[in-house]
């Protein structure tokens, strides 16, 4: 059976995606044990413990500094040995000490079809309105494993969207979880879990 600890720091929509697939079987082999959030207000906490998964905030502002942030943030992994660390729209950058206790047992889920749209500064509505200021007509969603960089990792899965016109920022965002990130993490977990 597959640990899965999965990190957020919003609503949780990827969150729940997982553990919907978990609950009705698309996901096999695999459990989320835990569900950590930077942020004190996400609302993927309530969705947690809506599962009856266990869930906790660990805040950079709980810390006096960046580094304390981190060292808590490891040893809680450490403490949990999760098989696999699903980021799901975890708006905080893995430090290296993290990437190499966890190598290669790391995925992230990024809303475009990388290496488009990806990087420092590419996160939530800026994905999307920088693919609509270039004028694509294709956008998607990619999940990689984590590496050193930002976005940088092996490509695990990727599903194209259309952009179709009079989209917005937000219906994008929309269209894109719903036609390809709430699929494919899901996937992922799976193809993980059963290789």
């Amino acid at each position: 059976m597959l640990k899965v600890c999965v990190m957020v720091s919003g609503g949780g929509t990827n969150l729940e995606a997982i553990l919907q697939a978990v609950e009705d079987g698309r996901i096999t082999n695999a459990a989320v044990t835990l569900v950590i959030s930077n942020n004190p207000d996400a609302y993927a906490l309530t969705r947690a413990a809506s599962h009856g998964v266990p869930s906790e905030c660990i805040s950079p502002k709980a810390f006096p500094d960046r580094e304390a942030f981190h060292e808590a943030l490891y040893e809680r992994l450490c403490q949990e040995k999760p098989d696999l660390i699903v980021l799901a729209g975890f708006l905080v950058a893995i430090p290296p000490r993290i990437i190499e206790a966890f190598e290669g047992r790391i995925i992230n889920i990024h809303p475009s079809l990388i290496p488009s749209f990806c990087g420092v500064g590419y996160y939530g509505l800026r994905v999307h309105e920088a693919a609509l200021a270039r004028g694509v007509k294709i956008t998607g969603a990619t999940v990689h494993y984590v590496d050193g960089g930002m976005d940088t990792g092996p490509i695990l899965l990727q599903k194209a969207v259309e952009v179709l016109p009079g989209d917005d920022a937000r219906t994008l965002q929309r269209r894109v979880m719903e036609q390809a990130e709430w699929i494919l993490l899901p996937q992922a977990i799976n193809m993980i879990a059963n290789p």
